[in-house]
């Protein structure tokens, strides 16, 4: 193998037919065969090695639209694969064009601890690799100990926290074999943008919930509980990050961040830019003006923070082929990316040590509406994200 794929794919609300996910909301038999089938159809286009999948209720119909992705290759491959009786056959555009099934592929699924009766469901995401993994794969929700966060007054007195104890969907870390190294794999999806409001115990729902009683301040209150929600949860998966690039691991990050690349929850996970000469910069000690880091401290700085950093995916490619524009979801008039393919150095060509490059990023986003547009009903079934997916070409010698 000199190069894998990996890619992201928010199926949006994968359950069976006449199982009641959120309320009220349910398949029926002719429209989850439907959805699976479209689900299945995109599989077999991306064709991937490792794919993070978020949005899953069930393992049983995540596994369910694989066989038919398989189905649909396999017949794909019969008709599009010429025999080995034609003599074309080693051309090097039928690798490329032959589908390869996950019938060996590795799957695991996290479920979410949050997850309920009919209609209070709560979905989970999952890994699948045709690669295998190396050891079992670990699922991050509820944390050992309460996350809290403290703040301070700008005159050093105590200014209150916040504080979570459990994350609102999991975080699934697989250890994926890649020819001689192993790559750890992060697969999650954040907390949305969807206000995040509080029920009293005798209210059958949300005050902020009647929209005929509109309470802008309290919506308000919702969407900034469902950021620091989402940060929080970014701030949890960068120190598990960091912990696996600590131990020299290939690290790779996907998923639903629901945010952009350049929000705060986007750059907690990436980790900060190193600042171009910090021989500029006043040192954090300075007794006086000109007190700046020597040379060698603004070199290691630099190193420090490179070593921590994720890349993304898309910028890379976008940089690559002058492409300008890149969207997983349109709603509203917005088309944004806000599912993300992360790497470390461990796969950009600027740095030595480096397993592997980037060469291609690919997203199946034709399937997308914007809320506003009379076929918007349309992604009732199909998933209202964008598939992203990258090829890695592994280097010679260190595969």
């Amino acid at each position: 193998m000199t190069a894998f794929t990996i890619a992201s794919f928010n199926v949006k609300n994968l359950i069976g037919p006449d199982k009641e996910y959120y309320k009220f909301q349910s398949y029926t038999p002719e429209e989850y065969a439907w959805k699976e089938d479209w689900l299945a159809d995109q599989i077999v286009a991306m064709n991937a090695d490792i794919v993070g999948f978020q949005e899953v209720f069930e393992e049983e119909a995540l596994r369910d639209t694989l066989g038919r992705a398989d189905r649909i290759g396999q017949a794909q491959n019969a008709e599009s694969l010429p025999g080995p009786d034609k003599r074309y056959h080693k051309h090097a555009i039928f690798q490329h064009l032959e589908y390869r099934d996950y019938a060996k592929a590795a799957l695991a699924f996290a479920r979410n601890i949050h997850d309920g009766a009919p209609g209070q469901r709560r979905p989970g995401v999952a890994i699948l690799s045709r690669l295998g993994f190396v050891g079992t794969p670990e699922i991050i929700q509820e944390m050992d100990q309460p996350l809290d966060i403290p703040f301070q007054t700008m005159g050093g007195d105590d200014g209150g926290h916040f504080s979570i104890r459990k994350l609102s969907r999991p975080i699934l870390k697989a250890r994926v074999p890649v020819q001689g190294a192993v790559v750890t794999v992060f697969n999650c999806h954040l907390k949305s943008k969807l206000g995040e409001f509080i029920r009293s115990e005798d209210a059958p729902y949300p005050s902020e919930a009647d929209l005929t009683q509109y309470d802008p301040i309290g919506r308000a209150l919702g969407a900034a509980r469902a950021a620091m929600r989402r940060m929080a949860e970014a701030w949890v998966l960068r120190g598990a990050i960091i912990a696996e690039l600590r131990q020299g691991n290939p690290v790779i990050v996907l998923g639903d961040f629901n945010d952009h690349e350049n929000a705060v929850s986007s750059e907690i996970i990436t980790g900060e830019v190193p600042f171009k000469n910090y021989e500029w910069m006043l040192r954090h000690d300075a007794e006086h003006r000109g007190d700046r880091y020597s040379e060698e401290e603004a070199a290691q700085i630099t190193e420090n923070i490179e070593a921590v950093r994720l890349h993304s995916a898309e910028k890379m490619f976008v940089r690559k082929s002058l492409r300008d524009m890149v969207y997983t979801s349109a709603f509203g008039g917005h088309y944004e990316s806000i599912d993300q393919i992360l790497m470390s150095r461990h796969f950009t060509p600027e740095w030595t040590g480096a397993i592997g490059e980037m060469t291609y990023f690919s997203v199946l986003n034709d399937h997308l509406t914007d809320g506003s547009h009379p076929e918007a009903p349309y992604n009732k079934l199909a998933s209202d994200h964008g598939q992203i997916m990258a090829t890695i070409q592994l280097r010679e010698g260190k595969r």
